[in-house]
């Protein structure tokens, strides 16, 4: 699949509660930020990348496009999904045939992430969003989604399950989404919530 057809998002609007506040995707990994290790593993799988914060905006835009998930304080991811489709709908002239998403928090997203799920869709045309599942547990920021024409239903089907319950497996439970097993046998998705977390992760990955 072209990656002219694809745009990225990262989600970047977590609370950051286990890093005393601080915004994740800002702190510095191996001497860059965070998401600029997210942005790289993406790249070579997108045409276009887009970011979605809720604060420090101004200093995401130095590494890509950025659209505010325009919530007061942290409402989850679901809400940096509310904020994606909303950009799309406001775009449509520059409509993408998919969505592919990965949380600002991992800094190593799968490498076939987007050739993986787009695959899972293709076999089944009827299907609008596959995500990865790793060792047997849903890993739903990691997500591919059919965008077609109409980015307006998938706005307001996330909003609605935003303000329902504010999970993403169970939205993708709800339109029956496809689970794929991304990536090689033993790859681990590093999932950095803690300072420790970060300096384990600069031991092992310098």
């Amino acid at each position: 699949m072209a990656s002219d057809d694809v745009l990225g998002v990262v989600l970047a609007g977590g609370a950051g509660s286990r890093v005393g506040g601080a915004d994740k995707g800002l702190l510095p990994l191996n001497g860059k930020p965070l998401v600029e290790h997210v942005l790289e593993r993406l790249r070579p799988q997108c045409d276009r990348l887009l970011i979605i914060a809720n604060r420090n905006t101004d200093e995401y835009a130095r590494y890509a496009p950025v659209v505010h998930d325009g919530n007061d304080g942290h409402a989850g991811p679901l809400a940096g999904l509310v904020a994606a489709f909303g950009f799309l709908e406001a775009n449509r002239h520059a409509l993408p045939r998919w969505l592919l998403t990965a949380p600002v928090d991992c800094p190593d997203p799968p490498h076939d992430l987007q050739s993986d799920l787009h695959a899972a869709l293709a076999v089944d045309a009827t299907a609008c969003c596959a995500f990865v599942r790793r060792a047997g547990a849903p890993q739903p920021l990691f997500a591919m989604y059919r965008i077609d024409e109409d980015p307006a239903s998938w706005r307001t089907s996330v909003e609605h399950a935003l303000h329902a319950h504010g999970s993403a497996r169970l939205w993708h439970e709800s339109m029956e989404a496809i689970a794929v097993d991304c990536g090689a046998v033993g790859d681990t998705l590093h999932n950095l919530n803690t300072p420790e977390e970060f300096r384990d992760y600069e031991r092992t990955h310098g």
